[in-house]
């Protein structure tokens, strides 16, 4: 299973719930990218540079992540991506991929979600060191800029400053939005609406999972 939908769209919450409830791995470029750069690593110097840019990570660097990932046995039953492909050359390349692996995509979950939505939501996202992540307006800390687990100063990511959230959506629109037409064309897309509560999306796409 492939989710797409624009930065902020609530891909990564879906993932996490659809990987708990279907037992099968969510596979986030994005977590993989960021976990190298908090290392410092030769990848995550590479990766941050772009990331925090709001272009996309270079082809040869991602698709071997993915591949490397993919060889995993929690894998064999099944995945679920985030964040990945997001060029139409990323996906035939993925096409390619799987093929050669002997799998195949079965669904696409496209979660539409309005510019201006993204923008509110992912500039008001404030980070702790220790994992929470908070929003000013939905989810704010007790103390403002504190977080409540560990009593550290909030900060905000640099890709979800609002000049680079905009930059980051004309990139999606750009060079990822095309991946739906992509998978019309295949019957794989279902489209749902990421402005509607977390689980009425959820039951959707499960819904749509046991019909497949």
């Amino acid at each position: 299973m492939i989710l797409l939908g624009p930065p902020g769209a609530g891909k990564g919450t879906q993932a996490a719930i659809l990987s708990q409830t279907l037992k099968i791995p969510h596979i986030s470029t994005g977590d993989i990218f960021r976990a190298n750069i908090k290392s410092g690593t030769e990848l995550g110097v590479i990766a941050k540079r772009y990331i925090d840019e709001g272009k996309l990570v270079p082809d040869d660097i991602t698709i071997g992540i993915v591949e490397d990932r993919l060889k995993s046995d929690d894998c064999i039953n099944g995945f679920i991506m985030d964040g990945f492909p997001r060029t139409i050359p990323q996906a035939e390349m993925f096409d390619q991929m799987l093929d050669k692996h002997q799998k195949a995509v079965e669904l696409v979950v496209n979660i539409q979600v309005p510019d201006e939505a993204i923008i509110k939501r992912m500039s008001g996202r404030r980070m702790c060191a220790c994992g929470r992540t908070y929003h000013v307006e939905n989810n704010p800390p007790q103390k403002e800029g504190l977080c409540d687990t560990c009593g550290g100063t909030l900060y905000i990511r640099d890709d979800d400053r609002e000049e680079t959230v905009i930059e980051r959506l004309k990139t999606y629109h750009q060079q990822t939005s095309p991946l739906v037409a992509y998978y019309e064309a295949k019957k794989l897309v279902l489209n749902v609406d990421g402005m509607k509560p977390i689980d009425e999306t959820t039951k959707e796409i499960l819904t749509a999972i046991e019909k497949k």
